[in-house]
């Protein structure tokens, strides 16, 4: 066995947090500081172990059931967003709510309900369980149909075929979802496409960096929980391009004999993956051998998404209140 012989480490640009995770996470200690402890949180609030950790220590619990909340608490929903039962739900409890959905994610719920209003029933590219995917269907009680993959498309069984709308989960490939949406194309030729592309920049932007950085390299490591569908999908696209791929909660997961007789070490992050993470996998590498790091040319992301009314820290709504 040869011994790891990195000698360089390539940064993806940009990588980590996307504007919708920033966003969620500042409405969670937003809404500790200004209610104190504990804040309810609905589902994990973004898919990463060490953000929800340091979360739960400031004082947030995350809950799957609302009956799990006690009355007159606030609750926030993640940023993958809700049904349309748990919102009705959650106001029917009483709760003050804060909707921390990624606003790219609303922008696809409230397309599904103009539409819907104009008869459409929908194809939804996505994957069966993950609460984007339970969000965005549950904007409709009926007539709309998931797919998670070509074989799927051929046994979706709409009810008219005249009015037929796509959506896709915004984290999912971008090569992936077009192979999908090809398939729904060819068997439902008059089906209605999205207006704007519904998979988020910062996915898009991503898979980009790792399709530009994977043939420079000759392993790629992706730092990413494992329920983190974008981070999944960005090892997945390094390994499909031909580089040896892995994905790492943290930097205690690498494996030394991965990199044996590698040089040239390949580093992103999922969407929400904070850097600090990032820095104790480019430490451990560094001491494999690794003596320098570069950072790759790329987009800088400047997009920020608005905070929900209510949480300036000077005015408490009322119970019941969604903002």
């Amino acid at each position: 066995m040869s011994e790891p012989s990195v000698n360089e480490i390539i940064l993806a640009e940009p990588r980590g947090f996307c504007a919708g995770v920033d966003r969620a996470i500042e409405i969670v200690e937003r809404a500790i500081a200004k209610f104190g402890a504990p804040i309810y949180v609905r589902h994990e609030i973004v898919h990463n172990t060490y953000v929800v950790n340091e979360l739960k220590a400031k004082g947030a619990i995350f809950i799957e059931d609302l009956a799990d909340v006690p009355p007159g608490s606030t609750l926030i929903f993640s940023a993958h967003g809700v049904s349309k039962a748990v919102e009705a739900e959650a106001q029917a409890r009483g709760f003050d709510v804060f909707d921390a959905t990624c606003p790219l994610v609303t922008k696809v719920h409230v397309e599904v309900a103009k539409l819907a209003k104009e008869g459409y029933e929908f194809i939804m590219i996505g994957h069966k369980g993950h609460p984007e995917v339970e969000g965005t269907m549950g904007q409709l009680t009926h007539g709309i149909h998931l797919v998670e993959d070509v074989a799927d498309v051929a046994k979706v069984q709409p009810g008219q075929t005249e009015k037929l709308a796509v959506v896709t989960q915004t984290t999912l490939s971008v090569d992936d979802a077009a192979e999908i949406a090809a398939a729904v194309r060819a068997r439902f030729p008059k089906v209605r496409e999205p207006k704007q592309q519904d998979i988020c920049y910062a996915t898009q932007n991503r898979q980009d960096a790792v399709k530009i950085m994977s043939p420079q390299v000759d392993i790629v490591i992706v730092v990413g929980s494992p329920t983190s569908s974008n981070s999944n999908r960005l090892r997945e696209l390094a390994q499909r391009l031909g580089t040896e791929s892995y994905m790492v909660d943290s930097a205690d997961e690498l494996q030394p004999e991965w990199f044996e007789g590698k040089t040239r070490v390949g580093l992103t992050a999922g969407a929400s993956a904070p850097e600090v993470l990032v820095r104790e996998v480019i430490d451990r590498v560094k001491a494999l051998g690794a003596v320098s790091v570069r950072k790759m040319d790329g987009i800088e992301e400047t997009i920020k998404f608005p905070l929900p009314k209510g949480l300036k820290l000077e005015d408490r709504p009322a119970p019941g209140h969604i903002s």
